[in-house]
């Protein structure tokens, strides 16, 4: 924990990079931007990265939010942030996704989904696009049922349950993901027009729910491999994702 007041330099760098979002339960506070300089396929690429959290303590005095945050155990909490490529406020075009973590998949590269490929996979996108915003989602970890949830459901995937089967077996619906704190921060970020790199529809029916303007879907497919078959096929046929990849999912 820490302790004493924020030196007034400090207090100065941080009010050009800190601000509040209000929302119905109390507040998100959006830090950023920070140059991140990401190695991605081999090019050093600079990205624009911000950070937020959701906190019922609602307060626009930057020295009364780090005493509030300072009396508490960030590191035991998951907090989620967004890397923007480009000038995402102004670009008439921008290539949005809304990435849920994967702790199997984008660290350790497990082959059992495709969230590793479809994370590297979507930051090139963007980059070439020219424009857009990588949302990596925290407290999304099993399409929202945690980790060590996720790793139950894997033992009963190893036993012939699908996705869908494993969750519900558990208890738990089958995708209970929230992306209004996600949402929140993207309006605040950029008000015109975003087309959605995804093939989930419950994500852009989200953001039309929530009055955002979408201007078209990109398909993110691909990896498929002995491994993630059956998780692939499960996406669509149980969980509504649309398939644009023909009979590659269904041969």
């Amino acid at each position: 924990m820490l302790q004493g007041k924020l030196e007034p330099e400090a207090l100065e760098i941080l009010f050009e990079k800190l601000q509040m979002i209000k929302t119905d339960e109390g507040a998100i506070y959006l830090v950023g931007p920070i140059n991140l300089p990401v190695n991605l396929c081999g090019e050093t690429v600079i990205f624009k990265w911000y950070c937020w959290l959701s906190h019922n303590h609602v307060t626009e005095n930057i020295q009364d939010i780090f005493d509030q945050l300072s009396s508490e155990n960030l590191a035991e909490c998951q907090q989620s942030s967004v890397l923007v490529y480009g000038d995402l406020e102004n670009a008439e075009d921008a290539l949005i996704r809304l990435h849920s973590i994967c702790h199997t998949g984008d660290i350790f590269g497990s082959e059992k989904c495709d969230c590793g490929y479809q994370l590297k996979q979507s930051m090139k996108k963007i980059v070439d696009h020219g424009t857009g915003a990588l949302f990596y989602l925290a407290n999304h970890e099993g399409r929202g049922i945690g980790l060590f949830s996720k790793a139950m459901a894997y033992v009963l995937q190893e036993n012939g349950y699908d996705t869908v089967e494993a969750n519900e077996s558990l208890g738990f619906v089958d995708d209970s993901r929230n992306y209004d704190d996600a949402i929140r921060v993207l309006k605040t970020l950029r008000t015109k027009p975003v087309k959605l790199m995804t093939n989930n529809p419950k994500k852009l029916e989200a953001l039309q729910n929530a009055g955002l303007i979408i201007s078209g879907r990109e398909p993110l497919w691909g990896d498929k491999s002995a491994f993630n078959e059956k998780y692939l096929k499960t996406k669509v046929q149980r969980s509504g994702h649309l398939d644009e990849e023909g009979d590659c999912l269904n041969d």
